[in-house]
């Protein structure tokens, strides 16, 4: 075999290892993974293994019939430390109680089957290995996975829907506004729109309207060199568009007119894309934010999803997250810990994807162990989150909760109680007695500290 033979990217190759037995007692699940489009790679020693791996394998099928291969497990484990491999077992079912077998099946493979397997099943196990496999080496390569793109990894029916819906979006040339909680994701969406679109070979180009100085903020979008020039046959995103200060507002708006009042039917000059993480029909209602600048950049609207609320997406980022950075920080680390998945799971993440990012992170400086464990993502140690009494994690949900309502709702108190199903005074009342701090959940402050003084004066008057 050359390494020439093995482009594990170009197909899908996975090695098969039998150790202790011939390999031809692996041809059923050798056949069954040709006949599924796949390409297996039969080693028959540990010096062919290593070949194969060496020329670019990524994804190996690990046999474990009899008694013999279990002799042959120090050796394999040699091999399969190379945390840029996945493995997939086959377990015979005699052998699975064994603990030498139980202790290297949790801490080397990406997942196991008992014999005798359904060879779908083992097909589609390895083709979930084989996806992850690739997403390390993207990110190895450097070719898309940042935070940018991983944001918008998952299976959660919230993202399969919210990438229809980009999809859709970026087969029209119209105006966006991509609305959603800090660390959501709403770069990356629009990242993922543009590269979709008819303008993806054109640039991407980032304008920030959070600057202090208005006149920085002129020159930076409408200066000959400034953003708008530098987005010409592209999309020009507008991140937190509800920071323009007024008279960068009215500068925008005398673009879009131009754009759409030139003669004929030529297209406008760039795509304009524009997020917010505050309620802008709010800040228009209070004056902060022009009305026809609204109408013109929300022509379609596009709502990220809370990472709470999307389940097992928080398992798949965090793996991600995991191989990325353990190749550099940690090469030793195999994973995380049940407990500390457990914990990430049941976690409100306030900061969204971008919190979990920087806690995935963080562990694989910090853990010493061959797994993460809770602690080393800054959560309670699980001793201490099982002496918790029933008060206290009946408080620690229903606060969570509040944040999660208020968050969705962009503080709007009206919509949060609507969600909890309490009614707006209860829904103070737990606010302050939860000691909730509305600058730290996303959000207009003033709507939600006017709606509480309105409220809470008419519940005095009917007492």
């Amino acid at each position: 075999m050359t390494d020439a033979e093995i482009s594990p990217f170009a197909k899908q190759h996975v090695v098969v290892l039998q150790p202790g037995s011939s390999p031809a007692g692996s041809s059923s699940y050798v056949d069954a993974l040709a006949q599924h489009g796949m390409q297996p790679v039969v080693c028959a020693t540990m010096e062919d293994l290593a070949r194969t791996m060496q020329a670019g394998a990524r994804v190996g099928l690990l046999m474990v019939t009899d008694e013999s291969a279990l002799d042959e497990l120090e050796k394999v484990e040699a091999a399969v430390t190379d945390n840029r491999m996945s493995w997939v077992g086959l377990i015979s079912k005699d052998l699975i109680t064994r603990p030498r077998l139980r202790q290297f099946i949790a801490t080397h493979l990406f997942n196991f089957i008992t014999l005798p397997a359904d060879p779908e099943h083992v097909v589609l196990t390895l083709r979930h290995a084989w996806g992850m496999a690739f997403m390390r080496e993207a990110q190895n390569t450097g070719a898309t996975q940042d935070f940018q793109d991983s944001a918008l990894v998952g299976r959660s029916a919230e993202m399969q829907r919210l990438l229809a819906q980009v999809a859709r979006i970026a087969r029209t040339d119209t105006a966006v506004l991509i609305t959603g909680a800090s660390g959501t994701g709403k770069e990356a969406a629009a990242r993922a729109i543009h590269r979709q679109s008819p303008r993806c070979d054109g640039p991407f180009v980032v304008a920030n309207c959070s600057a202090e100085a208005p006149q920085a903020v002129q020159e930076e979008l409408f200066g000959p060199e400034g953003r708008i020039a530098s987005a010409s046959g592209g999309t020009l995103y507008l991140d937190e568009i509800g920071d323009l200060p007024a008279e960068a507002q009215a500068g925008l708006v005398r673009h879009l007119q131009s754009w759409q009042g030139a003669e004929g039917d030529a297209p406008a000059p760039l795509r304009l894309i524009a997020s917010s993480r505050a309620d802008l029909a709010q800040a228009v209602h209070e004056g902060r934010f022009r009305e026809d600048l609204y109408y013109r950049i929300n022509v379609v609207a596009l709502d990220m999803p809370l990472l709470a609320d999307r389940g097992q997406d928080i398992e798949d980022i965090a793996r991600h997250y995991f191989t990325q950075h353990a190749s550099v920080h940690n090469k030793s680390l195999r994973g995380f810990s049940k407990a500390a998945m457990n914990a990430m799971l049941s976690y409100a993440w306030p900061g969204n994807v971008r919190e979990l990012v920087n806690r995935v992170q963080r562990a694989t400086v910090m853990a010493e162990g061959r797994f993460i464990q809770p602690e080393d993502l800054g959560f309670e140690r699980e001793t201490g989150l099982q002496l918790m009494s029933l008060e206290d994690a009946r408080a620690a949900a229903e606060s969570a909760m509040i944040r999660r309502a208020l968050s969705q709702s962009r503080n709007q108190i009206s919509r949060a109680a609507a969600l909890l199903g309490v009614s707006r005074v209860t829904l103070y009342r737990l606010i302050e007695k939860y000691n909730i701090r509305p600058e730290l959940v996303s959000g207009p402050r003033a709507h939600f500290l006017n709606s509480k003084k309105q409220d809470m004066e008419m519940h005095k008057a009917q007492r």
